[in-house]
């Protein structure tokens, strides 16, 4: 991984003048030096070693009267979709660089790496080769903001042969890939990197008077923090002009995170002293609502407890201030800045691992719908793998599908209705306070949602109509679900599970069951789903019959989409019949 390749020597170079080189430019005397003509490969001990070689010397340096080249030395068999993206704006925020990413193929994985250099340095995994192919084509020498991309293939063990990759698995554990490849770490111990998806920043809301002291002049003091603790450090100060307060994320370990609060407390405290500002400076954290439940435990337990321990006082808004374009709450810590530092270590401790939950949960069932985008989808709020919302500005609209981008077109749009059953007690926390929140659900979803009446008294379950097209369905059913996880109608630990309902042609049920059950155990096998066509139904006057659909938001919409394939399969065999007898008669004659 730390192989660099020395290209453009002169003949006259030796492996002292490059060891001097290295030297004087305090990069750690290479572990081996392989001297050939006119070129050498170099191995470094660490990768943030690598980079500061890379983007010191390469273009910049002459050496015997010859300007050398450097980079990465990756053999071509082990070229494939790895590759590495340096010189990024250290301003330049992660949805922009993900949606820029993203136009090149397929993204499955990108992790940051902490270096020395002021820019940021990102190790991007393509789905194919061919893909990142592409992006090194498209991406080297992207300009943004006066910074130019460097781009660089990284060795990908995943293209490696059988007999010269390392070990993959081990007894009753998964394969790295599966767990994210560990590159070495600036340190240089190999430590496992985060991978991006995993990344959970702090978000913080500071008062907009502050801000000024923050950034400091050019720049000064916010550079001074993201170096001293390794962060990567976003503050909004654009948005929303005239607000109070102004958001700002940190990307970064625990710890770093943990030491970037700190320093921008401190930094607070000493512009208000020298300002004679009155006014107290609390610790506020930005959460997504879905987290804070877990938050604050059963009957508040868990926040008492961080309350005792740390000495502070903790509020957290109301869920009234909460929108479909701005699904946070603000977590006011206060006490002394030791107090508000403790604090914030446990409440984020709390939230990471509420994150880390969800994350673990869905990633078993991120494969039943190949390619969905769910940030593209917009269902920003229910606790899915696009938690926390993307880091930028408060109630910022969440990213739209690219053009022609759409999952479902495999599927007609035509109007679908689906009979979605909730726990009677959800129902208020779903139609929201006069109505608000069905409101701008139906809105959002692009749906008709409506809730039909109680058949008496003491039901336990309501059934919500929902009518619209799949891509709707997707998006009022993903925000209904994780209501119902938010409001904490469901435990942490407990899967959100539902009944659905979806009607198809009586002369489709068998298809749906197939011969001996063998379709509907499928069916079941392949998405987790329980699928129950009850039996001896009586048809309604369309002809049509109730399926039932049991199970977890990914698994119930698998095993819809796989059931309207079904039925329109059946009503394209009866079109081709009915054609068949209308022209039969013709050629008869």
């Amino acid at each position: 991984m730390n192989k660099l390749y020395v290209g453009n020597l002169s003949p006259s170079v030796t492996v002292e003048d490059l060891k001097e080189l290295f030297g004087e430019r305090k990069l750690p005397v290479a572990d081996q030096v392989l001297l050939k003509s006119g070129y050498a490969f170099v191995d470094f001990p660490d990768q943030n070693s690598a980079i500061k070689a890379i983007e010191t010397l390469s273009g910049k340096v002459e050496l015997h009267g010859k300007v050398i080249e450097v980079d990465y030395s990756v053999p071509k068999k082990l070229r494939s979709r790895k590759i590495q993206i340096r010189n990024i704006p250290p301003h330049l925020q992660w949805e922009v660089l993900d949606g820029l990413l993203a136009q090149y193929g397929t993204v499955e994985n990108v992790e940051q790496v902490n270096t020395d250099t002021e820019t940021a340095v990102v190790n991007v995994t393509y789905a194919t080769k061919e893909e990142a192919k592409v992006a090194i084509e498209k991406l080297t020498g992207h300009q943004f903001d006066d910074y130019s991309f460097k781009v660089s293939y990284i060795v990908d063990m995943d293209a490696a042969p059988p007999d010269q990759a390392p070990p993959r698995t081990r007894r009753g554990g998964r394969s790295s890939r599966d767990q994210g490849a560990s590159q070495p770490g600036p340190s240089g111990e190999l430590g496992a990197l985060r991978p991006r998806q995993h990344d959970f920043p702090l978000r913080m809301l500071v008062p907009t008077q502050f801000v000024g002291a923050i950034i400091g002049k050019e720049g000064l003091t916010i550079k001074n923090v993201t170096k001293q603790t390794q962060s990567k450090v976003d503050i909004h100060r654009k948005e929303n002009a005239g607000a109070a307060e102004k958001p700002i994320t940190i990307h970064s370990t625990p710890e770093g995170c943990s030491s970037a609060c700190r320093m921008i407390l401190d930094i607070m405290q000493k512009e208000a002293n020298e300002t004679k500002t009155t006014e107290d400076i609390s610790l506020k954290i930005l959460a997504h609502n879905s987290l804070v439940g877990r938050l604050i435990g059963k009957e508040g337990r868990n926040l008492k407890k961080i309350e005792e321990e740390t000495g502070t006082k903790i509020t957290i808004s109301s869920l009234q201030d909460l929108t479909i374009y701005n699904p946070e709450r603000t977590i006011t810590v206060k006490g002394s800045l030791e107090a508000r530092c403790r604090a914030e270590a446990e409440i984020m401790k709390k939230l990471r691992e509420a994150y880390e939950n969800d994350i673990a949960a869905i990633n078993q069932q991120a494969n039943l719908i190949p390619g969905l985008n769910l940030n593209a989808l917009g269902i920003f709020s229910s606790g899915l793998p696009v938690l926390p919302p993307a880091a930028g500005p408060r109630g910022a609209v969440p990213p739209v599908a690219p053009a022609g981008y759409n999952p479902f077109l495999q599927q007609a749009q035509e109007q679908e209705v689906v009979y979605l059953f909730i726990p009677t007690q959800a129902v208020g926390a779903l139609i929201g306070k006069k109505g608000q929140h069905i409101k701008q659900l139906a809105h959002f979803a692009g749906a008709s949602i409506k809730i039909a009446p109680a058949e008496n008294p003491n039901v336990t379950e309501r059934m919500v109509i929902i009518t619209g097209t799949p891509e709707a369905q997707f998006k009022a059913q993903g925000r209904i679900y994780g209501k119902l996880k938010e409001e904490n109608f469901f435990t942490a630990k407990e899967e959100v599970k539902l009944e659905t309902h979806i009607k198809v042609p009586s002369t489709a049920a068998g298809r749906v069951i197939g011969k001996g059950g063998k379709t509907v155990n499928e069916l079941q096998n392949l998405t987790s789903a329980e699928v129950i066509v009850p039996r001896d139904q009586t048809p309604d006057e369309n002809d049509e019959v109730f399926v039932k659909i049991s199970g977890h938001f990914f698994a119930s919409q698998t095993a819809q989409r796989k059931i309207r394939e079904i039925i329109q399969q059946v009503k394209q065999q009866e079109q081709k019949h009915q054609q068949g007898a209308a022209v039969s008669p013709h050629h008869s004659k």
